[in-house]
């Protein structure tokens, strides 16, 4: 009971208040504001503030008339204050959505930092505003992208159904998935942190005050991300054409890449992620007890593996942070919507097994017959194509109303379908990989101990 009451007090650090507080400021009413490019002209745009903190911007189609509403769970998490122009930036980059007719609501969450079951909480009381504002949707739909999927899927299994209430959400769609919970998705950029620091010794240089790196930076540290990128840079090359890097740099990059099996273009934001994420999930959300650990953990694929596993910083998780970080992040896969997918396979920035860690909890709580994922031959992780979100939707829709569950193959045939009003530049295309499943997350990061 004491280790309990333990992981609680800890999850509450991480955001996991109460959906409403006694003292949360009262929300505004959605003020009419001029929708930004490339939104539709014809649509009527709102912004606002929900009482916790969050703001908010809605889109509205033409003739909306109570159809179908997307709620948008947005990635990152980013530090720092919240700020509306985010929330305008997430509007912008899915303004498909709304060319496709639906409504579209995004949360820029209460406060910056880590918190999934927070970000949850925040989308649903933007939902709460809709409906109050503009009336109860046919059907509203839960679009989480990267992190957001995370905070999508814990939303979705916030707000099941309960007794003689239903969800408020009909269908789940998630999109370049940081799944699995905050400790599989983060645990090996630890990795990273001591492999990186084995070879390159400058985050932090030996002349600077020396801390664990779990801890991802002091929060007195003046370290900037042009500071460090400038490191990666020193040690690495990267930053310049690989002709001009010193066969010294090219050996290092090589070291790292081939251990913590990360593509070149994603080093320096994994990096900043294990920096500055790590710097508030540790010492902000979890009052400086670390979640992450590298005890036997064998890391392999340099030129001298025994001399690396020897010689990298080693650290014990505190199982208490640990738990906490799962409590609050980790899916359970109790939810009964219907839940189509998508995931680039080459993403640099959520490894597309994730997906895998994903099917396992929805497998194995009985879900995994509400689950539809598709993979796309593209490299991107902060946006797909044009034609692969409305073509995504318009399957969610036909499963939930005419009980049409669809295929990897049905959605790349709607998605190509779709490509004459939506691809009308070319330049998208439609990618998804019927045939194709990810590999177990195992198979790109070394296990850990339970």
């Amino acid at each position: 009971m004491k280790k309990y009451l333990s992981q609680l007090a800890a999850f509450a650090w991480l955001g996991a208040a109460p959906l409403l507080s006694a003292h949360a400021a009262p929300a505004t009413a959605p003020k009419p504001t001029a929708c930004p490019s490339p939104v539709p002209e014809s649509a009527r745009c709102y912004t606002g503030e929900d009482g916790a903190g969050s703001f908010y911007w809605i889109a509205m189609p033409k003739d909306w008339q109570r159809g179908v509403l997307v709620m948008h769970a947005h990635g990152g998490p980013e530090t720092g204050a919240p700020k509306l122009a985010r929330s305008e930036e997430d509007l912008k980059r899915w303004a498909i959505t709304v060319k496709a007719g639906y409504a579209w609501a995004g949360s820029t969450y209460r406060r910056g930092g880590y918190g999934v079951t927070m970000a949850a909480q925040d989308t649903e009381r933007l939902r709460q505003i809709v409906v109050r504002h503009f009336g109860q949707p046919q059907r509203t739909l839960l679009h989480g992208q990267s992190y957001g999927a995370g905070v999508a899927a814990k939303a979705a299994e916030l707000y099941a159904p309960v007794g003689d209430a239903k969800s408020p959400y009909d269908g789940l769609l998630l999109t370049s998935g940081v799944l699995g919970g905050g400790n599989s998705a983060y645990d090996f950029r630890l990795d990273l942190r001591v492999v990186y620091q084995y070879v390159c010794r400058n985050h932090p240089k030996p002349d600077e005050p020396q801390y664990p790196l779990w801890m991802g930076l002091p929060m007195d540290a003046k370290l900037t991300r042009a500071d460090l990128a400038a490191r990666v840079k020193d040690c690495t090359g990267v930053g310049t054409p690989a002709a001009q890097r010193t066969p010294e740099q090219a050996a290092r990059l090589k070291t790292i890449l081939s251990v913590v099996k990360i593509p070149e273009r994603s080093l320096v934001g994994h990096l900043n992620w294990a920096t500055w994420l790590f710097q508030d999930l540790v010492q902000q959300r979890l009052k400086g007890r670390n979640p992450f650990g590298n005890i036997g953990v064998v890391y392999s694929g340099s030129s001298d593996d025994a001399a690396l596993n020897a010689g990298v910083l080693r650290y014990a998780a505190d199982p208490q942070a640990r738990g906490a970080l799962a409590a609050d992040s980790q899916p359970t896969g109790r939810t009964s919507l219907p839940t189509v997918g998508l995931h680039a396979i080459d993403d640099p920035t959520a490894f597309v097994e994730l997906e895998n860690a994903y099917r396992r909890i929805r497998d194995a709580a009985g879900t995994g017959g509400n689950l539809v994922q598709s993979f796309s031959a593209e490299r991107e992780h902060s946006y797909l194509s044009d034609s692969e979100y409305p073509a995504l939707f318009g399957a969610l829709l036909d499963w939930i109303d005419k009980g049409e569950k669809p295929t990897p193959q049905s959605l790349a045939q709607r998605c190509v379908a779709l490509m004459p009003r939506y691809d009308t530049d070319g330049k998208n295309g439609c990618h998804i990989q019927p045939e194709w499943q990810p590999p177990t997350l195992e198979s790109r990061v070394p296990s850990r101990a339970p």
